[in-house]
């Protein structure tokens, strides 16, 4: 089950949900997930292997969406942890990150 964390931009100060643990979200919608989060080349790529593999890709990945996304969010998007220190260190030790 995934555990939500808020995550703050660094220059904007947008604040944001970011989920650690296993997706349902993208298990019952696949590509759609990274869709409406704006990532539409990962949505076009991750529909694709969807449709090749016959819709395994989309039950395997589910176990792993939600680091991949938070980790290009803290890595690429200039998004910090914002949460309680304790939500904070917990993210981070599932994301495998040093804080």
């Amino acid at each position: 089950m995934a555990q939500a964390v808020l995550i703050r931009n660094r220059v904007s100060g947008i604040v944001r949900e970011g989920y650690v643990g296993f997706s349902w979200t993208y298990l019952f919608f696949g590509f759609l997930v990274p869709l409406f989060r704006g990532e539409i080349a990962i949505a076009v790529f991750h529909a694709i292997l969807t449709f090749l593999t016959g819709g395994f890709w989309q039950i395997f990945y589910a176990f792993f969406y939600n680091r991949h996304y938070m980790t290009r969010m803290l890595s690429q998007e200039g998004y910090d942890l914002a949460d309680t220190p304790e939500r904070n260190q917990m993210a981070a030790w599932k994301l495998n990150i040093m804080r």
